[in-house]
């Protein structure tokens, strides 16, 4: 059976080869151009393939994803333009929420997002870093949980106020960074960031299940996310990373395990510092090879750096505005980066382009881009408005995961050991002052006997360093893989 996904229609059929759906892409366009439609497009027919899909709902206009279509007069008025005999079916969909609302709950721990990731999310500067990345140190040597907040603030203090005993070993600690760091954990709180660290945290096998053949759609509730762009952002990017340490390599599959679609992907670039961006090309360019495939949706591809944008072998731009002097350099950039077509001057043409019309060009089966082509996409099968809230709640509810996530647990990590030890009886005072040697000695005790305590905790599966997430794996943590409860 021919499974190629037909994507767009101009004096021909315009295809996605399903072998080549991992090698990443672009949608790009100017707001109400037609890049949702484009994206609803291509995650049904990649779930009609067996294929699961994940996407951001930054709007809120994506749940019809679970309705079969027929609801728009203007969907079938433009398959009749273009000769397509279309029917109308839905797509199984999961749906999730950071913050636990219009979705099942999406939590990961503090250790699986790691110090790279949180400095980037905390707002932090070098220095304040470091010391970041000192405490989780501490934390893996120790064997002390970092799970929820409170763990990481429980450590905080602890680290600081033991910054002279820790120096010797692990370096200096600002009280001045520490003091950085936990202000920034205030913030993150405020804006509800503390829903997402604690457990069950997510099972990324959740995210590719196949129901009767079909890939399910996952959609991520992010209208009110957004309102939080670095917490957004960071958040897919550890969705990424925690993907590229968890898949097996699988070189060139016929079809992917996983499309991720990553909506207003400038936010995931803006203010990213050098060290950040390195690593985010880093896992674009790797996870490939694990069958992922990344689909990059913003308003300008000026918004992705470079040696991102080389990357991404399938290409749909929809119409931009040249108002202004950095419009029209917007304008030829995106000409440029298609293989050009003799038929087709698409720097002019991106100006022309009505609503629902693209300028596409697929990798084709040797992997080459082809000629840009000038095309309509494709109307979408299912529903185009979106559900009620209890549409949304019946499918939440419906069997399968509903209760897994709904439930935070909250077992013995560093918060309690901690708790527990700066509440336990003082030892009894030594008639001499120690010496310098003896006072790391005592601190280590403790820490040891912290470390004994926490492993209980852990049980058996996590060993003396702690889950540190595929970024902060490619630069050196180790990775350990937690069981459903």
């Amino acid at each position: 059976m021919d499974t190629s996904l037909l994507v767009a229609k101009s004096d021909h059929e315009i295809f996605l080869l399903p072998k080549m759906a991992n090698r990443h892409g672009l949608v790009a366009g100017a707001t109400g151009t037609g890049k949702t439609v484009t994206l609803r497009v291509l995650a049904e027919r990649l779930s009609d393939i067996g294929v699961p899909v994940f996407m951001a709902d930054v709007k809120g206009d994506l749940s019809g994803l679970c309705h079969k279509g027929g609801d728009n007069p203007k969907v079938a008025e433009r398959a009749k333009q273009l000769g397509i005999d279309l029917t109308y079916k839905p797509c199984p969909v999961i749906f999730w929420d950071v913050f636990g609302e219009q979705g099942h709950p999406v939590r990961s721990t503090v250790s699986e997002m790691g110090p790279l990731l949180l400095s980037r999310l905390l707002g932090l500067n070098d220095t304040q870093s470091g010391v970041l990345t000192l405490v989780f140190k501490v934390a893996d040597d120790q064997g002390l949980l970092l799970l929820d907040l409170k763990d990481l603030r429980a450590l905080l203090e602890f680290v600081g106020d033991n910054a002279k005993k820790f120096k010797t070993t692990y370096g200096n600690v600002s009280a001045a960074s520490i003091g950085a760091i936990q202000r920034g954990l205030l913030a993150l709180e405020q804006q509800g960031g503390e829903k997402f660290f604690g457990e069950p945290a997510l099972d990324l096998d959740d995210l590719m299940q196949v129901e009767d053949s079909k890939g399910v759609v996952n959609i991520l509730a992010a209208d009110k996310l957004l309102q939080s762009p670095t917490l957004y952002s960071t958040f897919l990017l550890w969705l990424l990373s925690e993907l590229f340490e968890r898949l097996p390599e699988v070189g060139d599959p016929e079809k992917p395990k996983l499309v991720f679609f990553f909506d207003e992907a400038h936010l995931l670039f803006t203010d990213a510092s050098k060290a950040l961006r390195d690593k985010i090309e880093q896992v674009v360019r790797l996870i490939r090879s694990k069958g992922v495939g990344i689909y990059f949706v913003t308003q300008n591809p000026l918004d992705i750096p470079d040696d991102v944008l080389g990357q991404l072998g399938n290409r749909v731009q929809h119409a931009l505005r040249a108002f202004t002097p950095k419009d029209q350099k917007a304008v030829k950039a995106a000409a440029e980066t298609f293989r050009s077509n003799p038929k087709l001057n698409a720097g002019a043409a991106i100006l022309e382009l009505s609503v629902g019309e693209a300028l596409v060009s697929l990798l084709d089966d040797k992997g080459s881009p082809g000629v840009v082509e000038r095309a309509w996409i494709c109307p979408p099968r299912t529903q185009l408005a979106p559900i009620t809230a209890d549409e949304r709640r019946a499918v939440i509810q419906g069997p399968g995961l509903y209760g897994h996530y709904e439930k935070a647990i909250d077992r013995e990590s560093a918060y309690e050991v901690l708790q527990r030890h700066a509440t336990s009886p003082a030892p009894a005072q030594q008639p001499t002052p120690a010496a310098p040697s003896d006072a790391w000695k005592e601190t280590s005790d403790v820490l040891g006997a912290l470390a004994k305590s926490a492993a209980r905790a852990a049980g058996t599966q996590i060993g003396r360093q702690i889950i540190r997430g595929v970024l902060g794996g490619i630069l050196g943590g180790s990775a350990s893989r937690r069981s459903r409860y």
